[in-house]
């Protein structure tokens, strides 16, 4: 009977940690160790161990062997830098040394909220993204100053958030963005001040990834304004300008595509390089 209660004590314990995590926008990973062989039965299978970014235990319990937890924190570390959403290993993959271990199992898990994209223009290509953005997936904010152009009548798809700025880019901005963590903006709005604006709000947070359309004349002229009201060079460094990846694309729909192929590889740690690039060199 105490042994199920302190399961789920420490179940619930996890699960309100995770929570929090996710209310925070922060990035953790779950291990759990899904299988167990004969020598350490005693042991408890389903035993779950919660890391935070930079590998730091965050419940207590654990396996009840204190080289195995330390082992699986190392590789909860090398598991969050990959990328990868879940991965089940083998103890010997990781931890050789560990040879009473040999057999067992552990399933990592991403915990992160649903990555979302903030699109601040609703123009043609604003609303390209938006729709093919949510057709893969992503949680989207739509936001424009022109009510018109994020009235509910343009994007049947409800999924899809469309905010109003009147009374200002930055105040939405701000608000749609939030904390940053595990979001992308794009800044694809008609003009000069308008992308000034919402550098300006998005910078603030830092988000996961930060793009802003236009030329490479246009790009220039605001992040020099935004350089001389003091942001600091190694801030608008980070913004991709022009934004997207260089896919020849001409049309609204082809330039769409080529800011998301952007934000997934920077998301996934993608080159975006040709996949078949190895067989031609």
């Amino acid at each position: 009977m105490n042994e199920a209660g302190d399961g789920f004590n420490a179940g619930q314990l996890i699960a309100e940690a995770i929570a929090h995590l996710l209310e925070d926008g922060a990035v953790a990973v779950l291990a759990t160790l899904v299988e167990i062989p004969p020598p350490q039965q005693q042991q408890r299978a389903g035993a779950k161990l919660l890391f935070d970014s930079s590998g730091e235990l965050l419940t207590t319990g654990g396996t009840n062997d204190a080289v195995l937890d330390a082992s699986i924190a190392r590789r909860a570390r090398l598991f969050l830098n990959s990328r990868v959403v879940a991965q089940t290993l083998n103890v010997e993959e990781f931890a050789p040394e560990l040879a009473e271990w040999r057999g067992a199992r552990v399933l990592f898990e991403r915990i992160e909220n649903e990555p979302r994209i903030v699109v601040c223009g609703a123009g043609h290509v604003g609303a390209s993204l938006a729709r093919l953005a949510h057709a893969i997936g992503y949680r989207i904010t739509l936001i424009d100053d022109r009510a018109d152009f994020v009235a509910r009548s343009r994007f049947p798809e409800t999924e899809i958030e469309l905010v109003a700025a009147t009374e200002g880019w930055e105040r939405a901005v701000r608000a749609a963005v939030g904390k940053g963590r595990g979001v992308s903006v794009a800044v694809v709005t008609r003009g000069h001040n308008e992308d000034e604006e919402c550098l300006r709000a998005v910078i603030a947070a830092m988000p996961d990834y930060v793009g802003m359309i236009g030329s490479k004349r246009r790009t220039n002229i605001v992040l020099e304004r935004l350089r001389e009201t003091g942001i600091a060079e190694g801030v608008l460094s980070e913004v991709r300008a022009p934004v997207g990846l260089d896919i020849g694309a001409v049309s609204p729909e082809e330039v769409a595509l080529a800011i998301l192929a952007e934000i997934v590889a920077a998301r996934r740690g993608g080159t975006g390089r040709p996949l078949s690039e190895w067989r031609r060199k």
